[in-house]
């Protein structure tokens, strides 16, 4: 009887990656979102749209976001500028504002920050980040939703809404982070209670955490900035709305919030080298008290030959006509002599180590 083989079930592919996108909210309501498309058919769509959002990755170098800002319509803006800041950057020029926002990605406890452009002009938000950065895909899945949803108001109302979302998002995939190192720092906790662990190892581990955790607090601080300046620059590409500037001020409160949280994450590092500190300190002073006892043992056998010794160089010496080791009490002498001289520098000895207990 022939055997028909079941028919394998195939997986089916992996839906592409989409590189960048296109969120368009029209005069009419209707919402488009446009996928991996080139970026001058974004710029051509966008200029009759109510308020568009445009995402497009490149290379993470000063030419290539250079090029993507020209092309996206924005030549006022010095994106060298941008990318030179420390971690975060503000420029506005009128009508055209630009910030860069620190956007964080960590794999084996080292930690890289990528620059996250975003740039505004008129109805549109232009963002530019590196191709190693995905953290927008997720927004613009239901940004669409939010758009229609939007409340009606001035374009700069609807601009500060999606601005606000959109640096709320990158917010939320830095802090993201916070938690691993929260993890790290924990397993480094760990452990300093083990004693087959190498401590010096320990101590790089802590050392290198905590150079991890600065950076990170560098990039809250640097976000701040941006918030910060964003809710008190009186841009004119930004809403005066009190209500909506109000939402961008819970980002900042939101921001101290996880400073707080990483300050007491640094500060819970730096008692673990005192930790260590306080273990190696331990360490050096059992191995001097381990000195320190065989430096009295040797001390007290020392002085216990010392005066024996000195009986028999006299008896060498040539007194009593040289005949001094033969007489009868020349070794119960040796022989007292060493004990009690034994005895003296075990009570000395004994009598320096309580004083010195008793001064500790």
């Amino acid at each position: 009887m022939e055997t028909i083989p079941l028919q394998q079930s195939v997986a089916a592919p992996p839906a592409p990656q989409v590189s960048n996108f296109c969120i368009i909210l029209h005069k009419d309501g209707q919402v488009d979102r446009l996928t991996d498309r080139a970026l001058e058919e974004y710029v051509s769509v966008v200029s009759d749209a109510s308020i568009a959002w445009i995402d497009w990755t490149s290379e993470e170098q000063e030419k290539a976001f250079e090029s993507a800002a020209l092309a996206g319509g924005f030549s006022k803006i010095p994106v060298s500028k941008l990318i030179g800041g420390f971690y975060s950057a503000y420029e506005d020029h009128d009508t055209e504002l630009g910030i860069m926002l620190p956007a964080v990605s960590m794999k084996n406890e080292k930690m890289k920050v990528h620059p996250l452009i975003i740039l505004i002009r008129n109805n549109v938000i232009f963002t530019v980040h590196s191709i190693e950065l995905n953290r927008l895909l997720r927004l613009s899945r239901y940004a669409p939703q939010f758009l229609k949803r939007m409340e009606a108001g001035s374009t700069a109302d609807r601009i500060t809404q999606l601005l606000e979302r959109i640096i709320d998002e990158n917010n939320d995939r830095n802090f993201e982070y916070l938690r691993e190192i929260e993890t790290a720092g924990d397993e480094i906790s760990k452990s300093l209670i083990e004693e087959k662990v190498s401590k010096k190892k320990v101590a790089h581990n802590i050392y290198r955490m905590k150079h991890v955790l600065i950076d990170y607090l560098n990039v809250l601080w640097a976000t701040k900035d941006v918030v910060e300046s964003l809710r008190y620059g009186d841009s004119d590409l930004i809403t005066n709305d009190e209500r909506l500037l109000g939402r961008i001020g819970m980002l900042s409160d939101n921001i101290d919030r996880h400073i707080g949280l990483s300050e007491q994450m640094s500060t819970m590092l730096a008692s673990g080298l005192e930790v260590m500190q306080s273990i190696y300190n331990n360490q050096l002073q059992s191995l001097n008290n381990r000195f320190a006892l065989v430096t009295a043992y040797l001390t007290v056998l020392g002085t216990a030959f010392l005066v024996p010794n000195t009986l028999a160089t006299i008896a060498g010496s040539g007194i009593m006509g040289g005949q001094m080791a033969a007489q009868w009490w020349y070794v119960p002498m040796l022989v007292v002599s060493t004990l009690v001289a034994t005895a003296v520098s075990f009570l000395w000895v004994l009598h320096v180590w309580k004083k010195r207990d008793e001064e500790l």
